[in-house]
């Protein structure tokens, strides 16, 4: 592979990573997000 092709690749895989971790990080420092979590019932039409 050619250096151009290692630095597009460098730069695409840091940039998932980083995305991925500020999202990872986000979700865990949020005070009091349980709170407005939503639970997924299931309804059939017969009840």
């Amino acid at each position: 592979m050619t250096t151009g092709g290692w630095i597009v690749l460098i730069i695409s895989v840091g940039t998932v990573l980083t995305l991925f971790g500020w999202c990872m990080i986000k979700v865990m420092t949020t005070p009091d997000e349980a709170d407005h979590l939503k639970g997924v019932t299931d309804h059939t039409p017969d009840e």
